[in-house]
């Protein structure tokens, strides 16, 4: 590794008197950035330096690593002994390629990128000249403030690295309290999709609902949704890691095979539709409903002519030209 200004940054830090300690960079604090950087502190690496352009970025520095220095992209990893990038995934390929493009990556720096989407290869450019390709995703969301630091503890995080690499990419999660689940370079984007899908769509969602309950006059639809969605999260989680059969979990009228009153909802949904700002949620409803019905279907919870009827319920209104 490097002997240079990280080793003497991290010489009076508070991880000087323990072995296998490293001056860390952190290259874009954001809200994963910043949180990420002050988890590595708090275990006794040194951030000799972080990047940021906006000012919430540096406020973030101020708050989550007082004291750490505010300094260019090409200083950040210049100084450090582990590059911590946490930028936009569309940022990512055209930043390491830049930094490789002007040598600024160093033989033996462990550089750590934190994109779901991109695994290990995107760091090719930095692999080629010497450093140690990591890539860490933790499947959770960030408010980029000091809550996010012990909701670290048991998150899982997706690890991609190549095979004689991955215990660093290991050793970093676990040091910071969180979980590694190894996911292959091929398998990057289905696991990023696959979060995605079911955190961003589980958002929409409760949003369309509890827009819905609100017009139908309940004064606050988030305390009347809670006990049902997190009765229903939690079977349905369960379900997930084979403690529960996943379809016997589905409730509701699809799998009852309730057409009439899956019209019904269908109807009042485009009623709502067309007086508020709601024109998503029909086509979320069917939608859903058309992936319950398969599901069902293939689980034995509905015959073939229940499903049958459920689908042509569900049909898409034709758009007129």
């Amino acid at each position: 590794m490097s002997a240079g200004p990280a080793r003497d940054a991290r010489a009076d830090g508070p991880g000087a008197s323990r072995p296998g300690r490293l001056g860390v960079g952190v290259v874009g604090a954001g809200r994963v950035g910043a949180v990420l950087g002050s988890a590595l502190r708090s275990v006794g690496h040194a951030v000799v330096g972080a990047s940021g352009i906006s000012e919430a970025s540096r406020e973030r520095i101020d708050t989550l690593l007082p004291g750490v220095p505010v300094l260019d992209v090409q200083d950040v990893v210049e100084r450090a002994e582990l590059v911590l990038v946490a930028v936009p995934d569309d940022a990512l390929e055209g930043l390491v390629a830049g930094l490789a493009e002007t040598g600024r990556w160093q033989p033996g720096q462990i550089v750590v990128h934190t994109s779901g989407r991109f695994g290990a290869e995107v760091l090719a450019p930095a692999r080629a000249r010497g450093a140690i390709p990591v890539a860490i995703h933790p499947a959770m969301t960030f408010t980029g403030t000091s809550l996010d630091l012990s909701r670290l503890e048991g998150a899982t995080f997706a690890v991609t690295a190549p095979g004689p690499v991955l215990p660093i990419g290991q050793a970093l999660v676990v040091e910071i309290g969180g979980e590694p689940v190894v996911v292959p370079e091929a398998d990057r984007g289905l696991y990023h999709a696959a979060l995605a899908h079911g955190a961003n769509h589980l958002v929409v969602l409760v949003a369309q609902a509890a827009q819905a309950l609100q017009v139908a006059g309940v004064e606050n639809p988030g305390r009347a949704l809670g006990p049902l969605l997190h009765a229903a999260l939690d079977g349905a989680l369960r379900a997930a890691d084979g403690v529960a059969d996943p379809v016997s979990t589905l409730t509701g009228p699809v799998v009852r095979g309730d057409v009439g009153t899956v019209r019904a909802h269908l109807d009042v949904l485009v009623d709502l539709a067309s007086h508020r700002d709601a024109a998503d949620t029909p086509a979320s409803y069917r939608a859903l409903s058309r992936a319950a019905t398969a599901r069902a279907l293939s689980a034995g919870r509905l015959g073939e002519a229940a499903a049958r009827d459920l689908l042509d319920a569900l049909v898409e209104p034709e758009v007129e030209a």
